[in-house]
């Protein structure tokens, strides 16, 4: 057994390693191989335009989709287990849609020169957009961290959390009826999510909070074994279950707020992901599922976005479109089987 799940290991390694060069290379400007490769080993003699478009775009962008795979990857697997649902995502706690509150209110509520402006996606706008959606997250992740103080039951913070959405999602859609049209495509092109928008200045910032969260869920992994089988059973196993919710809470939210905050919000990889990995694996230890997912979560995202970009047209179809045409049969089929699973081990 150990030694298959090395073999699938490297397979994925390997996959992850070629969608992301593939990442790099394809794109609505066609760049031969060869070209690419003196780019990458800094000769001078390359195309500066063919320069600017890999180094300042297409790397940053391959980089962001491996951030945002793993981080929404390991926070789907963190919300599942908390609320120990199969159907909990990293946007279950509404923290996603504080993110998108708090863009609507800097898009949604500017003049119409301001509207273009975040259309177009200047450095001005983008900031603001992604200091917005930082606020909106953090502000959220702050009432819900108050309440589970007081609140022991997961499932009640569970609907907490998905009344917060629906109040969020009110307020949205009020900016959303009075404001400029000009202002509610920018709204809506930042809603559809984009790997592009996010800079190497970006990427200071991202890659570190993104690798301090996945590594501090990695120091969980104990206690979430523990929380598979029961609070009162972790409790009487010594575990600290205030403690370990409170935690959970603020790293999910932290991972999921950080990637809405620059990526907008991205559909189904949080869900999908850990349940296709589960059935790779077949492993529930949260030691070996926690990184398993994240590097499963990177090759998805590095594929979605390769799909997404379209080679060869100058047309780009919506990350959250090609997550969800990707994510959802992933997780029908994986039902599927699990079902088709119990059934024979009946029958037998």
């Amino acid at each position: 057994m150990l030694r298959k799940n090395k073999y699938i290991i490297f397979i994925l390694l390997l996959i992850t390693v070629i969608a992301f060069c593939f990442d790099i290379l394809l794109g609505s400007v066609s760049i031969p191989i060869g070209e690419a490769l003196k780019i990458a080993t800094g000769s001078t003699k390359a195309n500066p335009t063919w320069v600017t478009i890999i180094t300042e775009f297409r790397i940053p962008k391959a980089i962001t989709a491996i951030l945002a795979g793993s981080a929404l990857s390991v926070c789907g697997l963190l919300m599942q287990t908390f609320f120990r649902n199969p159907l909990a995502d990293p946007y279950v706690l509404g923290i996603s849609s504080g993110a998108s509150l708090g863009v609507a209110l800097v898009i949604l509520t500017t003049g119409t020169i301001g509207g273009k402006l975040f259309i177009i996606g200047s450095i001005i706008g983008r900031i603001s957009i992604t200091v917005a959606a930082g606020i909106g997250a953090a502000a959220v992740l702050f009432i819900i961290t108050a309440f589970s103080k007081r609140i022991s039951s997961n499932v009640t913070l569970l609907i907490l959390g998905l009344m917060l959405g629906y109040i969020i999602s009110s307020i949205e859609s009020v900016l959303k009826y009075f404001s400029a049209p000009e202002n509610l495509q920018g709204y809506i092109v930042w809603g559809m999510g984009n790997f592009g928008n996010v800079i190497w200045q970006d990427l200071v910032l991202l890659i570190p909070v993104v690798l301090v969260g996945l590594l501090s869920a990695f120091l969980l992994s104990k206690q979430l074994n523990l929380l598979l089988l029961g609070e009162s059973y972790a409790s009487s196993m010594g575990a600290n279950i205030k403690l370990t919710r409170l935690l959970i809470i603020i790293i999910a939210g932290i991972l999921g707020g950080i990637i809405t905050a620059f990526c907008g919000p991205i559909a189904f990889i949080g869900i999908a992901v850990p349940h296709l990995t589960k059935s790779i694996f077949n492993k529930y230890d949260h030691l070996l599922l926690i990184p398993f997912v994240a590097l499963v979560g990177s090759g998805l995202a590095l594929i979605c976005d390769i799909i997404s970009q379209l080679p060869g047209s100058d047309q780009v179809i919506p990350i959250n479109v090609v997550t969800s045409l990707v994510g959802a049969p992933v997780v029908i089929w994986i039902i599927l089987q699990q079902k088709k699973i119990k059934h024979s081990s009946f029958m037998e």
